[in-house]
């Protein structure tokens, strides 16, 4: 089996805010409750202090708000909106009766049976969280076969390869 293990950069700071309103509405959340939310999100400011020097206000366009409890939850319906992209622009998205695609948090993780499988679908879903703002940390993106010894049939190898390099939205995947 073939895995990748994808970890966005600044997930929660990269949402494209007009891109999840209208992901909210597409899954059916009242437009009175998505209008709440933009409240929430909109005229939001920020300073930074080095040292003793503080700036001066800037406005915050992108993202989600930090330790806010509504965060997590947005954030999970961006990315079950670019899990599902991926589902319906790919075929064969269970091994056996499991995912191949799955996410908790920031971070996703593609099976496969083949390396070709994994590609695919990693492309794809690179390509869906683009439309929302997200971005794949290449150094942090692993990628793992595990097989059965064929010997044993219960003894199992691992394989990990860590980072990816040369990570590139058009081609994923470089020789080593």
């Amino acid at each position: 089996m073939h895995q990748l293990f994808i970890d966005f950069k600044k997930a929660y700071d990269s949402v494209r805010r007009e891109v999840l309103y209208n992901i909210l509405i597409e899954f059916g959340v009242p437009k009175k409750l998505v209008r709440l939310i933009k409240m929430c999100l909109t005229e939001t400011y920020s300073r930074v202090q080095v040292g003793k020097n503080l700036s001066d206000l800037f406005p915050i366009r992108n993202g989600l708000k930090q330790r806010d409890a509504l965060s997590p939850l947005l954030f999970n319906f961006a990315l079950e909106y670019a899990t599902r992209r991926v589902q319906v622009n790919q075929n064969g998205l269970k091994l056996k009766g499991t995912h191949q695609l799955l996410a908790y948090a920031d971070d996703a993780n593609i099976l496969g049976g083949c390396v070709d499988t994994v590609k695919k679908n990693a492309e794809a879903l690179v390509a869906a969280t683009k439309e929302i703002g997200l971005e794949v940390i290449a150094h942090n993106t692993k990628y793992m076969t595990v097989s059965r010894d064929r010997n044993a049939g219960r003894i199992h190898s691992m394989k990990i390869i860590v980072p990816l390099r040369g990570w590139k939205s058009s081609n994923i995947w470089e020789q080593r």
